[in-house]
């Protein structure tokens, strides 16, 4: 593959019917993707019963200034390791940029700076994350798994979550309602 071919700073959505249940609709901000594999964070469904502040309690973190948002299901991989996608306006030492969509930050700076009110403007947290190893993403998506979206900032930061699959496709002109679930071979 070529460069322009990785999909690092789009939007993977889930098709339906879908081989693996545990992704079905599923929403991923593609942040790393190149000749080694894939990292995704899942931003289409809420971890239940885990909100910011508890996150921040946990890590001995002052809530200070920061909303208590719902956190996201990132995705099967390390769910205990968070994750902030983020807008561009702040940057620590360890953010990785996701453009044209959004940065990545995963220290404890980025944190603090949104308990103290001076974190990025736009922003959600998710644990865990989806991988994929050299090659796999794309026997996936040969085989009816996943649909690369152009990265829609509107979708990640002012879409609440259960919308996102649906407006994600809707964004890209397509009408999931006439989306097959099946596949064949010509």
């Amino acid at each position: 593959m070529t460069s322009e071919q990785y999909l690092s700073g789009r939007i993977l959505l889930a098709m339906p019917g879908m081989f693996d249940p545990r992704f079905e609709r599923s929403v991923n901000v593609m942040c790393v993707h190149d000749e080694n594999g894939a990292l995704g964070v899942g931003i289409g469904h809420v971890r239940e019963g885990v909100r910011f502040h508890d996150v921040l309690e946990e890590l001995g973190l002052d809530p200070g200034v920061s909303p208590n948002r719902e956190i996201m299901h990132g995705g099967p991989v390390e769910p205990g390791r968070g994750f902030i996608l983020h807008s561009t306006d702040w940057g620590g030492s360890d953010t990785i940029a996701v453009a044209p969509l959004c940065a990545l930050s995963a220290s404890m700076d980025v944190l603090r700076a949104i308990a103290a009110g001076q974190g990025p403007s736009q922003w959600l947290m998710a644990l865990g994350y989806a991988g994929w190893g050299a090659g796999q993403l794309e026997g996936e998506m040969r085989h009816h798994g996943w649909y690369a979206a152009e990265g829609h900032r509107e979708v990640l930061f002012a879409t609440p979550p259960e919308g996102r699959w649906s407006a994600t496709w809707r964004a890209e002109g397509i009408d999931p309602a006439l989306l097959s679930n099946e596949t064949g071979r010509a």
